[in-house]
């Protein structure tokens, strides 16, 4: 089954749904797709979207152009100045509940990340709230915040040190050298580094790989993963019991064993 739902494709923000995969593509490339206020907003609520819709199992998030995201569109933010001279303060008005890092990493569809070029501060926090990321040759990471007298700011502090190890990530923030696409993967910062022109080919094959298993299993493994990370062995084993018994009454899980027994590939209609 194929269905589609596109943008316009001057937006600032694509939209695709087809084999039951979204694609959500940055789409400012002239701007190195740095996000701004409306654009924040559509983005956040495509992954939203995706995550509501029950014919989505897996959604990629890319750009268009030679960046992923070098981050927030500060243009304006700095150069005000005070009655006195000095910098005056920047105001604040991004809700962090609806960002997109944090709607990324509470998304229960799994997120393939196809990093197509450097992803720079915010664009950074985006990409490791995805699940899995495949870079392309020429994409990097550049943690650039303490360059510029900030921190990350949405994330990226409480899921590096997580996914490489506290003394690794130290490095990564403090230091604030751009890693190559292979640097990030000996790091563990990706799972896969392809040539740029095979990136997207790359991740649609993973994600087709992904939406041919049950949806509903697979939402649930990624909310246990999820769980995990704050709870204690015993805890989580019996929010897993739950989730399973759970799974136990639908009809993917019967589908799924009679398609063993069979000797036949199953056929998941995600209830």
């Amino acid at each position: 089954m194929t269905t589609t739902a596109a943008a316009d494709v001057s937006a600032d923000t694509l939209y695709e749904v087809s084999d039951h995969i979204a694609t959500i593509t940055l789409n400012r490339p002239d701007k190195m797709n740095t996000l701004g206020g409306a654009m924040l907003e559509l983005l956040s609520g495509y992954i939203l979207a995706a995550d509501r819709d029950p014919d989505v199992r897996v959604i990629i998030l890319t750009a268009n152009g030679r960046a992923f995201c070098a981050g927030l569109d500060l243009a304006g933010a700095v150069g005000r100045t005070g009655s006195n001279g000095a910098p005056s303060a920047v105001p604040v008005t991004i809700d962090a509940k609806t960002v997109p890092p944090t709607v990324l990493y509470n998304c229960d569809k799994p997120i393939i990340c196809a990093m197509n070029g450097a992803a720079a501060g915010y664009g950074m926090d985006m990409a490791l709230a995805c699940d899995i990321r495949i870079l392309g040759k020429s994409a990097k990471f550049a943690p650039t915040p303490v360059r510029r007298g900030i921190v990350p700011e949405s994330g990226g502090t409480w899921i590096l040190p997580r996914l490489i190890g506290w003394e690794k990530a130290a490095e990564v923030f403090f230091a604030a050298r751009n890693l190559s696409a292979d640097e990030s993967k000996e790091l563990g910062l990706c799972s896969h580094v392809v040539a740029d022109d095979e990136l997207q080919k790359a991740a649609r094959d993973l994600a087709t790989e992904i939406a041919a298993n049950a949806p509903l299993a697979v939402q649930s493994a990624k909310r246990l993963m999820r769980m995990g990370l704050s709870q204690q062995f015993n805890d989580h084993c019996h929010h897993v019991f739950m989730n399973f018994l759970q799974l136990m009454k639908t009809d993917d899980t019967r589908e799924g064993m009679t398609a063993f027994n069979e000797k036949r590939s199953p056929n998941f209609q995600g209830r």
